[in-house]
């Protein structure tokens, strides 16, 4: 079986545990400007510091240790370090031409990371391919004076999530489009890996997480959760979920609204609480992993793990408490119609 058919089959028990934030864990390796270039940049014209793609070019070590830190801490599936692995998100650095290296670099790493778990544990382990939103949103105008301005299309960002999906398939899972604001550009990331299975006939399997920015329960362009889910859902994804904006004490009443209307497996990871004043992260491990612990006994979830601010102590505490707990019976599809503007519609058959 492929690792995705034995995780389904583990999942079917308990509950599987994502890994925690890679940011956090590249900031306290404490790299200068220089640690990020090393050798191969370091006549690069513009900074590079804060590109924590590039590591998986200059410090291949570092980012397989991070990945091997959340297994040995108990994580089912890893995130690959390709949040911003795009000719889109890398044109912040001038390094479009190296979206597709730093992608396939970066899955390549956490697939070496998870065949050496899996060998050590006898264990599947898995490889999620992370696909962020990048920093270009096709619903909303970037110019409050021009409504109707947009600085990039759909066919653009559909483009460079191709470019993207096809460096990394080789080494994934699955595809995780994750951290989505802009539910259209989810699409384009979604329309790009099924293109991408068109192309190659091989069935990685996506999961979908989106972000509700604030306590007004509603992503970046507006849609509830029910909503967005009523948005993607054609998607068939193997997981849908919600990530990063919120802490778990505010995430679950968002995650219980998905969890009631999805027909497949729900997935959080929640950042680890809301930012201090100096932008850190003070939830305890223990903290986060009981708020994980309650959504998983209340059969809430499928999978969970953390983001910002999350470290393998979090994925530690949070495999401890929350992994052996049933997982979600995921709800049989209705025969329903579901529409969804910035509210959802379901009209019963």
């Amino acid at each position: 079986m492929s690792n995705a058919d034995q995780l389904a089959r583990v999942g079917q028990d308990r509950v599987l545990i994502l890994d925690g934030a890679m940011g956090t864990q590249i900031q306290d390796l404490k790299l200068d400007e220089n640690g990020y270039r090393a050798e191969r940049f370091a006549d690069w014209p513009v900074p590079i510091q804060g590109n924590n793609d590039i590591l998986n070019l200059t410090a291949p070590d570092a980012v397989r240790a991070i990945h091997s830190a959340y297994f040995a801490a108990g994580a089912d599936i890893i995130e690959t370090n390709t949040f911003s692995a795009t000719r889109i998100a890398q044109a912040d650095y001038r390094m479009e031409e190296l979206a597709a290296e730093i992608a396939r670099d970066g899955a390549r790493l956490a697939r070496e990371a998870a065949d050496a778990a899996a060998e050590a544990t006898g264990i599947a382990k898995g490889v999620a391919g992370a696909i962020g939103p990048t920093n270009k949103t096709l619903s909303i105008s970037p110019d409050v004076n021009d409504p109707g301005y947009r600085d990039t299309n759909f066919g653009k960002v559909r483009d460079a999530y191709l470019e993207q999906a096809r460096a990394m398939q080789p080494f994934v899972d699955f595809f995780l489009v994750e951290t989505i604001f802009d539910t259209l550009n989810a699409k384009a990331a979604i329309k790009a890996v099924l293109d991408l299975r068109d192309e190659t006939g091989q069935d990685v399997p996506i999961m979908i997480s989106g972000t509700i920015t604030d306590r007004s329960g509603r992503t970046l362009s507006g849609q509830t959760a029910e909503a967005f889910w009523y948005s993607v859902r054609h998607a068939k994804p193997w997981a849908i979920g919600l990530n990063c904006a919120l802490g778990a004490a505010d995430m679950r009443q968002y995650i219980a609204e998905i969890s009631r209307v999805a027909d497949t497996r729900v997935l959080a990871y929640p950042n680890a609480g809301l930012p201090n004043d100096m932008g850190e992260y003070d939830e305890q491990p223990h903290e986060t992993a009981s708020h994980l612990s309650d959504w998983a006994q209340s059969g809430l979830v499928n999978i969970v793990g953390g983001c910002c601010g999350t470290t393998p102590a979090h994925i530690a505490e949070i495999a401890r408490q929350a992994r052996d707990a049933a997982p979600r019976q995921v709800r049989a599809a209705s025969a329903s119609m579901r529409l969804s503007g910035l509210e959802p519609f379901e009209l019963s058959a």
